[in-house]
Order: C-alpha cells, then sequence, then structure tokens
C-alpha cells in the first residue's frame, strides 16, 4: 500500500478541451482516484467564478481549490452541506499587489488590448466585454479606474497578438518585478511577483500537514512551471500535456498524449492508479 496522492490539476487544455467539453476518459478516472483515496484538487489560471463548476463537473469537493494562478486559494468551508460548489467555499488566501505600473507600461505598449483587473474580493473590472472572460458581478470602468485598488490579477487580450508577440512585450516592459503567464488563447495573465501555482501548493500542502512526496501535477502552460518546479522539487511526478510548448515539456520530468487524445487520464492511470492507495475504498 502506497500513500494518497495530492493530484493537482490545469483546467484548460488539460482537464479541458477548448470547446469547454472535458477531455476523454478524465470524468472517470477522476472518480476512480476520488474513490481511492486520493485528493483531487484543481490548480488553474482561471478565477474562482470560472473554476467552480469543473468541481461539479467533475464531482470532487477537494480542501482546497488554487485559482488566478496562484493568487487566490479558496478552502472548503467546515460546515458545508451537499450541494454547488460555488456556495461550499471561501476565500482563504488572496495575494495582492498595486497594478498602476505595470498597467501603465501595457498600456502605452497596447493601447487597444482590452484589460482586466481581479480585485481582492473575486469583483473584475474590465475596460470591455470579451466572450471568453466570466464577468458576473463584474463592472465595466474606465481604464484609469483599474487601478485605485490593489488587485490579484491583471489580465491582458489584444486581438492580432500571438503569442510570441507577449513574450516580446514582456521582455521589453521588463515585467520581471510580476509574474506572468500567457494562455492558451494567447492571452497575459499578470499576478504578484513571486506568486504562482507552485507557492499555492506548498502553501496548501503545509495546511494539510503533509510534507509526502506523493504529488502529482499536470498542466499545459507556462503558467504550470511554477507547480512543476514545485512537485519535483519533492521527489512527485510532474506531466506536461503532449501539446504543450517545447519549453513546458521540458521542465516537467514525463509528458503524456495531447488532451485531445485523453492524455490526463492516461497519466492518472499510470502513475497514480497503478498502485492502490492506502485506505482505498474497495468495491
Amino acid at each position: 500500500m502506497t500513500s494518497p496522492w495530492l493530484i493537482a490539476l490545469d483546467i484548460d487544455g488539460t482537464i479541458l478541451l477548448q470547446d469547454e467539453t472535458m477531455s476523454p476518459g478524465v470524468v472517470d478516472t477522476v472518480a476512480r482516484a476520488r474513490d481511492a483515496g486520493h485528493e483531487v484538487m484543481l490548480a488553474t489560471g482561471r478565477s474562482w467564478m470560472a473554476t467552480h463548476r469543473f468541481l461539479d463537473a467533475l464531482d470532487i469537493r477537494p480542501e482546497y481549490v488554487v485559482c488566478s494562478n496562484g493568487a487566490v486559494t479558496m478552502r472548503r468551508k467546515d460546515d458545508v452541506t451537499p450541494g454547488p460548489a460555488s456556495e461550499g467555499y471561501e476565500r482563504w488566501n488572496v495575494e495582492t499587489f498595486d497594478p498602476t505600473a505595470v498597467l501603465e507600461l501595457l498600456h502605452d505598449r497596447l493601447p487597444d488590448a482590452r484589460y482586466m483587473v481581479e480585485l481582492g474580493s473575486g469583483q473584475r473590472l474590465y475596460t470591455a466585454e470579451l466572450d471568453d472572460w466570466t464577468l458576473d458581478g463584474g463592472r465595466e470602468v474606465l481604464f484609469d479606474e483599474l487601478g485605485v485598488e490593489e488587485v490579484s490579477r491583471v489580465v491582458v487580450v489584444s486581438p492580432g497578438h500571438d503569442e510570441d508577440d507577449f513574450h516580446r512585450l514582456v521582455q521589453d516592459a521588463g515585467l520581471n518585478e510580476v509574474s506572468y503567464a500567457i494562455g492558451w488563447t494567447a492571452w497575459l495573465d499578470i499576478a504578484p511577483r513571486g506568486v504562482d501555482k507552485g507557492t499555492a501548493l506548498a502553501r496548501v500542502q503545509d495546511a494539510r500537514n503533509d510534507a509526502g512526496d506523493h504529488v502529482f501535477v499536470a498542466g499545459d502552460g507556462r503558467n504550470d512551471l511554477g507547480m512543476f518546479s514545485w512537485a519535483r522539487g519533492l521527489g512527485g511526478r510532474a506531466v506536461a500535456m503532449g501539446q504543450a510548448p517545447d519549453e513546458v515539456r521540458a521542465a516537467a520530468g514525463e509528458v503524456t498524449g495531447d488532451v485531445e487524445d485523453g492524455g490526463l487520464a492516461a497519466a492518472i492511470e499510470r502513475i497514480v492508479l497503478a498502485v492502490p492507495a492506502a485506505g482505498a475504498r474497495r468495491v
């Protein structure tokens, strides 16, 4: 028997296809891992507002959920009753920063981009709507109003610019004072300095009083590099999806199949479910 695994999964490009349907085999394999006694959680660049429905879709209620690329960590309420995940969690740790300088730098170079910030409360302020953004409860504001309060993230989408353009922009603008990631739909996501999925997962592991090396993380983007490093530093397993950029594949300890081909389910089967966990439920 081995100890239960802490399994942290990215959403877009890992459990989810671009059409918002689940990767083949993921729902069944996650259910088997859950029923075997493993803790399956999500670690995503998405806000909590855009994340909780996937807990429902996977039928999981982990103790913690990492959102906003590590800037926000949600914790399950002790007194939660059965119901939707949106009602069962509270904001446990929130990292914020003053976005004024970053916004000015970006606006000088991308004056026609669409900007959004996420406040520490979770509310979103944005300069223009975008179909890919979850804006329930958000408020459209003038650009100058985006920096009035500290924020947990800044999101930028610029029509006509691709991932390579964003990389050059980050270098030219000197955005090394904050953490940043570029999503698979080519948007720039900026978090507080030194904050990423890995730093949030380290905090989660400390809170769980779990010093073990049975951690499994999977992702497909540059915003997953921090959690890859964290997992590998513990002696755990870091898996990149097959369609991930070369830089991401090189940073992971292992590479699985593409998301369209059920690569995540295959990796969980091979690594986690190959040996029953201690205390696993037998059926």
